[in-house]
């Protein structure tokens, strides 16, 4: 038996990840943890800000990739949620190759996704051709502060390899092949090779998303330290900690939009 055996949640034991089970028993954890439900519904809103920032035309859409446990729809019941296996959203699609037609939508949400496309060339590529001038990809995924470099090499079940040379990686179990240190690659490490390549996508925004509570929580997937009584406390404690978020935050939120010739060079 490993510490992640011991760490995980209950609800989670003897499930296979990635299963319809396995989303339906994190969709459970979401809703007895107030703590995370609260970081979930931060993470949505600041998706939903950065659609809302694309003036809305007709036939334009906003989809979701990757959706799994997601509950976007019962904040924003017109985005259409999908995901690569099916039984988990009403669309099943690969990134890598997204079935819409060039410029018919306004944004792409990924929540904990970007990581685990194998050829995130592709998918940039098609996110480019179906966004309409303006529109965005509103990405929340793993950052690389300290501690996540450390959380996430040694206690996380997926890879975090922030030395790997290229933004690829091979292609298996959907849950398990990625690479978590990837949009750290892609966005910073690489960022002139990213501007080269892509020239109508720029990254306009970043920030750390608050981690203290959700750690203690034990996210989706690990048992919560956090006793009921002391849940109110944890959005103070959270806000308190700012300061230290370059030091121990393991999410971040980044914002891409695409040219818009109408506004000029960006």
């Amino acid at each position: 038996m490993t510490i992640l055996d011991i760490i995980r949640h209950p609800l989670l034991r003897d499930l296979e990840m990635g299963s319809e089970d396995w989303f339906a028993a994190q969709q459970q954890m979401i809703k007895i943890k107030p703590s995370v439900r609260r970081c979930y519904d931060l993470w949505y809103e600041k998706l939903l800000i950065d659609a809302q920032s694309v003036p809305p035309a007709p036939g334009t859409r906003m989809v979701e990739l990757g959706s799994g446990a997601s509950s976007i729809q019962q904040i924003c019941p017109e985005v259409l949620r999908s995901d690569v296996e099916p039984g988990n959203a009403e669309l099943v699609f690969d990134g890598r190759y997204l079935p819409f037609r060039d410029q018919s939508l306004r944004a792409l949400f990924l929540t904990h996704v970007f990581h685990h496309i194998p050829d995130v060339r592709l998918f940039l590529r098609e996110a480019s051709r179906v966004l309409v001038p303006g529109g965005v990809v509103s990405i929340v995924d793993e950052t690389h502060t300290p501690f996540a470099r450390m959380f996430f090499d040694r206690v996380h079940p997926e890879p975090y390899d922030d030395a790997r040379p290229n933004w690829s990686f091979p292609a298996g179990h959907s849950m398990l092949d990625s690479n978590q240190a990837l949009a750290w690659i892609v966005f910073f490490r690489d960022r002139t090779q990213f501007a080269n390549e892509f020239p109508d996508l720029k990254l306009e925004q970043w920030s750390y998303l608050p981690w203290y509570s959700y750690l203690l929580s034990g996210g989706v997937n690990l048992r919560s330290l956090i006793p009921k009584f002391a849940q109110p406390a944890m959005e103070f404690c959270d806000h308190m900690l700012r300061p230290l978020d370059p030091l121990f935050a393991i999410h971040w939120h980044l914002t891409l939009r695409k040219a818009d010739p109408d506004l000029g060079p960006h």
